[in-house]
């Protein structure tokens, strides 16, 4: 990050879509400040009054002052051409130019997946969200779960990550260090505590209005591989974001619900108009998004040794069906091993003695 790319923040009438223009163009935000105004008005025609506040270097003096707040603060500085600058996020033409971050950085570079939702979750909204983080963190080692930090689901997103001690990140319409809503403040400083981030695209002299949880949203939206819907009435700022991620070319997952529940009127609507993929389990969100998920070693270790595993054939055979998948089917198994039923039987059973498989309800395997 440099003083230029907190300077375009600061230049009045440049905005977020002008910002990723001038950036795509340029390359750099120094650049763009060496052009002249010609120069600025020929690339990607500028009105006359914005070039003339880019040459005059109108946000020079702001961006300074921006500098000293957030190192008062704690708080990261990163611009849409640095290294940690979240990949997804980048390719949004409507990126915001420069992200303020407190807690982990690293956590943006992580494996992302959004999880959004309304602000009046159902106990089984709740319930159905930590199940579904918590398997998938239990399978995804390199996991960070994306919300907004709201009441209902985005809090319940940020809970089950923390339980399932995986980082989260909470993207937030407010200026850091505050969060909103203020009553998660406990919350959020959780989530610091254990690895993960707070995220803002607004700087110390924001003038706050609504409109900016609006604009919050297209950053969870854009900055992960996926978005998952897990509970929404007919409309909602969740169903928006779900919209946003489409328009970027994410992937967006629902679950659904009874047809007679408000709750999931949103979800339902989203998977029978085509707009989402229905998911169940977390074995079908990695699917979905197309994630290679490196597969456990025949290992396991003690406080002080390591302790290789003996495998009979049969056994090494039964584990080769879960290089595709951590679940598999009993048909899958007799159809792909060549094994009888009867060595079937009898490898599952020392498999499963031995710790690294388990059996599922209806003649279904996972591997531990």
């Amino acid at each position: 990050m440099t003083i230029e790319d907190l300077a375009l923040l600061f230049t009045r009438g440049i905005g977020s879509r002008g910002a990723a223009a001038l950036i795509d163009h340029f390359g750099l935000a120094e650049e763009v400040f060496a052009a002249d105004k010609g120069e600025l008005i020929r690339s990607i025609g500028l009105r006359d009054e914005l070039a003339e506040r880019i040459v005059a270097g109108e946000g020079m003096a702001a961006a300074e002052r921006e500098v000293e707040y957030c190192r008062k603060n704690n708080i990261r500085i990163i611009s849409a051409t640095d290294e940690e600058y979240p990949e997804g996020l980048r390719e949004a033409s409507d990126r915001p130019h420069v992200l303020f971050v407190q807690g982990n950085v690293d956590a943006l570079s992580m494996r992302t997946l959004s999880v959004v939702g309304t602000r009046d979750a159902s106990a089984a909204g709740i319930h159905t969200c930590q199940y579904i983080i918590e398997s998938l963190a239990s399978k995804v080692k390199d996991l960070c779960v994306v919300s907004g930090l709201a009441y209902g689901i985005d809090a319940a997103a940020h809970r089950a990550a923390l339980a399932a001690n995986t980082p989260t990140i909470a993207v937030v319409p407010s200026i850091l260090p505050n969060v909103a809503p203020a009553a998660h403040r406990a919350l959020a400083d959780e989530i610091l505590r254990s690895g993960g981030a707070i995220v803002s695209e607004l700087h110390s002299a924001t003038h706050l209005n609504g409109s900016f949880f609006i604009a919050r949203n297209r950053i969870i939206a854009a900055m992960s591989a996926g978005t998952i819907v897990v509970e929404s009435p007919a409309t909602g700022g969740s169903l928006e974001t779900a919209d946003m991620a489409d328009s970027y070319g994410r992937v967006v997952m629902a679950l659904p619900g009874r047809a007679t529940d408000s709750h999931a009127f949103g979800t339902n609507n989203l998977i029978r108009s085509g707009k989402a993929r229905l998911i169940l389990t977390a074995d079908d969100i990695i699917e979905d998004l197309g994630w290679d998920i490196q597969q456990h070693t025949l290992e396991q270790e003690s406080d002080t040794n390591t302790i290789e595993i003996e495998l009979s054939d049969a056994e090494q055979r039964i584990l080769e069906a879960f290089k595709l998948s951590t679940t598999v089917e009993w048909e899958h198994l007799m159809s792909s091993t060549g094994l009888s039923l009867g060595e079937i039987s009898m490898a599952i059973m020392e498999l499963e003695l031995k710790g690294l498989i388990r059996s599922l309800p209806g003649k279904r395997y996972e591997l531990v």
